[in-house]
């Protein structure tokens, strides 16, 4: 596991070099690209979220695309659409933006349910589907999606069902003083966020290089304990009082996964219950329905994740 384990050192300082702390987020989203999932990346506006998607998409030298959502979008506006071509007398298909290694769904909650929705089939079959005729998008193919958490008035909210294709859920806070103040420096010395080529941003792996990783971190072990152990804490979220949609069994499968990245990348070739916890939230948080009186009574989906972790026996 000592490939991984490097790997994300190397990545961890490369986007470094443009992306103060995040440092969970950073992890999170080495965790989502070596098991084959999607990030749902919520912050407040100014904090990083963008540049530290397009410096983690250069890092690992993967092709990159963004797609600015906004309310008069269209389904074709992202898969692509037939185009009618007067010299030959055909239509040919011509591609969107959705064809790319790692996708930036800028301000996803911008856009209608109807533009939400091209993702769907991209998001769980990583296939776009047009005139029935279908295109594959790769092997490395990977939405990040950002969201704003405060602003509501003319959003969209994302519906269940797309929620839990996301694999991770990842909330960026404010840095530090001692980060902002880093920021600081790092601008006054020159540095421009709009010119990541000033960073000196290389890339540290190939997408094959990626792609044997994944499948080093699905070789990661995990004894019937442990498994017993996902399986109860996904299970008890739909037993618990303060929730009326529990996490779904693809949730089950996602914490397995992302638990088996964190393993590799902690130098381990088995899993522990603490890689299960620290994965524990980012996998539930945007999957759990809390109940109105429980919203009111201040309770979070990730107090209700701790909540299940505090009352569940640890498998040693």
């Amino acid at each position: 596991m000592n490939n991984i384990s490097e790997m994300y050192s190397r990545l961890h300082d490369e986007v470094g070099k443009a992306v103060v702390g995040q440092d969970g987020t950073k992890e999170e989203l080495f965790c989502a690209l070596l098991s084959g999932g999607h990030v749902l990346l919520e912050g407040v506006p100014g904090i990083a979220k963008t540049l530290l998607v397009r410096t983690f998409c250069r890092a690992i030298g993967a092709d990159f695309g963004r797609i600015q959502f906004t309310p008069d979008m269209m389904p074709s506006d992202v898969t692509g659409s037939n185009i009618y071509d007067s010299n030959t007398g055909a239509f040919h298909f011509r591609r969107g933006p959705i064809f790319t290694d790692l996708l930036l769904a800028d301000e996803i909650n911008r856009t209608p349910p109807k533009t939400q929705s091209a993702l769907l089939e991209a998001m769980q079959e990583k296939t776009v589907t047009n005139d029935g005729a279908q295109y594959d998008l790769g092997a490395l193919f990977t939405v990040v999606a950002t969201q704003n958490p405060l602003e509501f008035e003319g959003t969209y909210a994302l519906p269940e069902a797309q929620l839990d294709r996301f694999q991770l859920k990842s909330v960026l806070n404010y840095p530090s003083e001692a980060e902002e103040a880093e920021v600081l420096n790092r601008v006054q010395a020159g540095f421009d966020a709009q010119d990541l080529a000033s960073a000196h941003i290389q890339a540290i792996a190939t997408k094959e290089d990626v792609l044997n990783a994944r499948k080093e971190a699905r070789a990661v072990g995990t004894t019937p304990e442990v498994r017993a152990y996902i399986l109860s804490i996904v299970r008890t979220t739909r037993e618990t009082p303060a929730i009326v949609v529990g996490a779904s069994p693809r949730a089950t499968i996602s914490l397995l996964l992302t638990s088996q990245v964190i393993a590799a990348l902690r130098g381990r070739d088995f899993v522990t219950p603490d890689d299960i916890k620290r994965m524990a939230k980012p996998v539930l948080r945007h999957r759990l329905i809390l109940r109105p009186e429980a919203e009111i009574e201040g309770y979070s989906t990730d107090r209700v994740v701790d909540d299940v972790l505090a009352k569940l026996p640890v498998p040693r």
